[in-house]
This record gives structure tokens, sequence and C-alpha cells, in this order.
């Protein structure tokens, strides 16, 4: 399925108050997991109050032990400093990464921001070389501002 296609949906969750945020953010990962063949793990990071660290939220995909993520340590880590998008097409080839599974190849990782600050992130690692585009890029960053209207 496109990523355009999975906009109308992303809104739909999003706007399912009935739902918990938490409950809205797994069905998020659950759909993207599902619906986009090289998103092989989806989950959601966020800061945790004012420590410089970032906590595991929803997710889907293979049982991770990275819980807890340092900020500057790994992608995560430098993207909760950066405040940017980063892509990673080959993560053998990255230095500062934190190897969550053999099978991966490759990540993206997009900030969440409230108000202006960087409050999370969504994570999607892929078992495919350097799959994301820049289309990939602009639909995560869709999916964050919905996504942000219920962190606010």
């Amino acid at each position: 399925m496109s990523l355009e296609k999975l906009k109308p949906q992303i809104e739909t969750i999003v706007a399912n108050s009935e739902k918990t945020v938490d409950e809205r953010l797994l069905a998020i990962c659950e759909l993207l997991e599902n619906h986009v063949e090289y998103y092989n793990w989806v989950g959601f990071y966020f800061r945790n109050g004012t420590k410089e660290e970032l906590h595991l939220g929803p997710y889907v995909g293979a049982p991770t032990d990275h819980t807890v993520i340092p900020f500057g340590k790994g992608i995560c880590g430098q993207v909760a400093v950066s405040n940017q998008n980063f892509v990673v097409p080959d993560v053998s080839a990255q230095d500062n990464y934190i190897a969550c599974s053999i099978t991966v190849k490759s990540e993206i990782v997009v900030p969440i921001f409230v108000n202006g600050e960087n409050i999370g992130q969504i994570d999607i690692d892929s078992n495919t070389i350097d799959p994301f585009t820049e289309k990939d890029e602009r639909f995560l960053e869709f999916v964050n501002k919905k996504v942000a209207q219920i962190l606010s």
C-alpha cells in the first residue's frame, strides 16, 4: 500500500478518543508494519521527563533490550540531540549504531515535536539495505504531526 493511502487511516487512529494514547500509538505501529513491506520494526521512544534519556513506548516487531537509550547514543539518541531526521541506509557503515537484531540493515528515525520541543521519535528498522526515501521522511513527519496532537 502506498504511503499516501495510509494517511487517512493514521488520521482515523489518532482521532479515536475511545482508545488510550498508547493504544493509538500501537495501532499506528501495527498499521505501518503491516502495510509497508520494508518496515520490519516500528516503535516510539519518548524523552523521560527532564532526564537526557529515551524510554521505549509502544512498538511492534522483535523484542528489544533497548528500552532506555541515553541521549547521543545510537541513532535514536543522536536524533534526541540533533532534532533532525536521521536515515541510515546501511547500519553496518554507522559507527554509533546500537544493534537490535542481526537482521536489521537500515533505520530511519524522525523526531516528534510538541510546542517546538523534541519529546520523542518514531523509529523504524528495515531488513532491507537502503529502502527509505524522501517520501518515507515526509510521510513519517506527517505521522508525527498527527501523533503530536494527542500528546500535547
